[in-house]
């Protein structure tokens, strides 16, 4: 599996999962069809809150396997060539880095890929489209929220984002991440994006493959 796929696909976020039951939860969405499993990194410095670290991902990678599933790690921390090759160990197959994160962008999307992940750059909601351009990455992450909590509304103004990414790269596969849901995700997926990160709408839910397979049905035609 990989996020470089030409067909949409959903990417549930355990941000927004029960940990106490976070391996049931995550084989629940596997079992749904999910494929790709997002996994939000915070470190408390470059977004406020502080979430979960590799010790996650190596517990998740063994459910991820069996599925044929890919783990995306999306890093919103400071400095984030520092924990490169810790999640790619832990088993990583994807790994995001923030544009604005960084003063060695280049030096990070290499050290990614020479660690053997896919390589991506995320963008928040302020920063211009040109920056993931002139970078290079392997896919981009458009935020579609501001990075840091779960549960936030979708900005509507980040769809001018996407199509001007799609524009810009029109080879490159765009994520988006924040607020998606059944109603959303068409939006975006209109506007250009390909993968469709999606946490509180999910793990929210009473029923977390059932919410999967709408906004799969929301993004399908």
């Amino acid at each position: 599996m990989s996020l470089l796929r030409p067909e949409r696909q959903i990417a549930p976020s355990i941000l927004s999962a029960d940990f106490a039951r976070l391996g049931d939860q995550v084989a629940d969405v596997l079992e749904a069809g999910a494929r790709v499993i997002h996994v939000d990194v915070m470190d408390g410095h470059f977004v406020p809150p502080i979430t979960m670290g590799p010790i996650v991902v190596e517990a998740l990678k063994g459910l991820a396997t069996d599925s044929d599933a890919h783990l995306d790690v999306h890093l919103m921390v400071e400095r984030p060539e520092r924990h490169i090759a810790a999640f790619a160990k832990a088993g990583a197959d994807s790994i995001t880095c923030h544009v604005e994160a960084t003063p060695h962008l280049d030096y990070a999307l290499n050290a990614i890929r020479d660690h053997g992940c896919e390589a991506g750059l995320a963008l928040n909601p302020g920063t211009p489209a040109e920056a993931a351009a002139q970078a290079q990455p392997d896919y981009v992450l458009c935020m579609t929220v501001n990075p840091g909590w779960g549960g936030q509304s979708f900005i509507p103004r980040s769809l001018q984002t996407i199509e001007r990414l799609h524009t810009l790269m029109p080879q490159v596969p765009i994520e988006v991440d924040g607020g998606i849901d059944e109603h959303t995700a068409p939006d975006c997926a209109r506007a250009g994006a390909g993968v469709f990160v999606a946490g509180s709408a999910i793990f929210g839910s009473d029923d977390p493959a059932a919410a999967y397979g709408r906004i799969a049905s929301s993004i399908s035609g």
